[in-house]
């Protein structure tokens, strides 16, 4: 497995590029191959700790919140609720931040620095653009957008922890509803407090805190926090490639584009500043580190499964899925805006999809028949999910087509 890298980009030598006819090729069994120890998916691979699992991973989804905790327990040693939320609201060594692609993850505290400076401002929670929303929906100016967003800041400090809610009765101005994307077909009413509160988490000024239910829920309180380190936008994006390439690579340039969110030209540059290597991929040319170009060590990993959650950072690790996700099967396994549901993968390909009925049992539905190894496999790691759910009860924030024929049509 490729070491984790968290230098100087610069450190690396420069390469000069090769011609294709000697590139190294890498086939898709070989991929294959290196994500299910990369990604932790096998038995003897899977990580101690919820850090190790993001160290792996870069960081994991987290627009759903089940998202970090299902997609750590397909991937440790001894699945607890309780580690996670250690590292997530105690320890804080996962940092809950928007980044990539402007969507939630939970990624290493350490790394969060260059993957905010990397992945730029979500323009929607820039603070002037908030203002001046704020002054056309409500006419509000600066002096009244500042006082607000400074008397919840105290109120949020002199309590610790408080949700949005609790803020919006301690400070009138936050209560005042505004109408969002007036005329769209998603046009909705919505309190102040969502947008002054949104900035403040995009600045890095407040964090996510415990939610008010269990693990699964959405309502998340609001806590202090200080400030990211601010690096260079360049600098950023050449760490986050660099982590990328290692936990992901070989990859295409769209895969990087399409994965960070980058334009073109940014993508490009990241790629030249970490010295990537060309190689051949089925798709085309890939890349991957110079130190990443030798075969992975040591024999094809034993046949394996696993069940991964919807917006796993596997299964949303890159743009062209082909050699793992048979094309004939995205429109079962996606929703209309590309967002992937539960999964089963054997082997290093996705064969199906998995629910969880309103009683708590598991079931899945395989799309190819994987063989009779990887479905003793896949019924193993079914009784190992079931387990660590116990009497939770998990619904996916974006259903996609199996997965709600799953829940619809099995019957006890």
């Amino acid at each position: 497995m490729a070491a984790r890298l968290w230098g100087d980009p610069a450190d690396l030598p420069r390469s000069h590029p090769m011609p294709p006819s000697s590139r190294r090729r890498i086939t898709a069994a070989e991929r294959r191959a290196r994500l299910a120890r990369r990604h932790l998916l096998t038995v003897p691979a899977r990580a101690a700790t919820p850090e190790g699992v993001a160290d792996a991973l870069i960081g994991l989804h987290a627009t759903d919140p089940a998202t970090v905790f299902l997609a750590a327990a397909a991937r440790l040693t001894t699945p607890g609720v309780a580690a996670v939320e250690q590292a997530l609201y105690e320890d804080r060594t996962l940092a809950r931040i928007r980044c990539m692609r402007r969507t939630m993850f939970a990624v290493p505290a350490r790394l969060a620095p260059a993957v905010r400076a990397a992945t730029g401002k979500d323009p929607y929670l820039d603070r002037s653009a908030a203002i001046e929303r704020l002054r056309q929906a409500a006419g509000w100016d600066e002096l009244r957008y500042t006082a607000a967003e400074q008397e919840a800041l105290a109120h949020l400090t002199a309590r610790g922890e408080a949700t949005a809610a609790e803020l919006a009765e301690a400070v009138p101005a936050l209560r005042e509803q505004i109408t969002t994307s007036p005329g769209k077909p998603y046009e909705s009413r919505q309190r102040v407090s969502a947008t002054i509160l949104g900035v403040l988490a995009a600045e890095g000024r407040i964090r996510r805190a415990r939610p008010t239910g269990s693990w699964t829920s959405a309502q998340f309180r609001w806590a202090p926090a200080e400030p990211l380190p601010e690096l260079p936008a360049a600098a950023g994006r050449a760490t986050l490639t660099r982590h990328y390439l290692a936990a992901f690579g070989p990859v295409t340039e769209a895969d990087l584009k399409w994965w960070t969110g980058w334009n073109l030209t940014d993508t490009r540059k990241a790629l030249a500043s970490v010295a990537a290597e060309p190689v051949g991929l089925d798709e085309g040319t890939g890349y991957v580190l110079p130190e990443d170009l030798d075969p992975e060590p040591g024999p094809d990993p034993e046949p394996w499964a696993a069940l991964l959650p919807g917006l796993d950072p596997t299964a949303m690790g890159w743009r062209n899925r082909d050699w793992y996700l048979d094309p004939e099967h995205t429109g079962a396994l996606f929703d209309r805006n590309g967002n992937i549901g539960p999964t089963v993968w054997a082997d290093g390909r996705i064969v199906g999809a998995w629910a969880q009925l309103p009683d708590g049992r598991i079931t899945h539905h395989l799309l190819t028949d994987p063989g009779r190894a990887a479905r003793t496999a896949i019924e193993t790691e079914t009784a190992r999910l079931a387990e660590f759910l116990g009497p939770s009860r998990v619904t996916p924030c974006y259903r996609t087509p199996l997965e709600r024929r799953l829940v619809g049509t099995v019957r006890p």
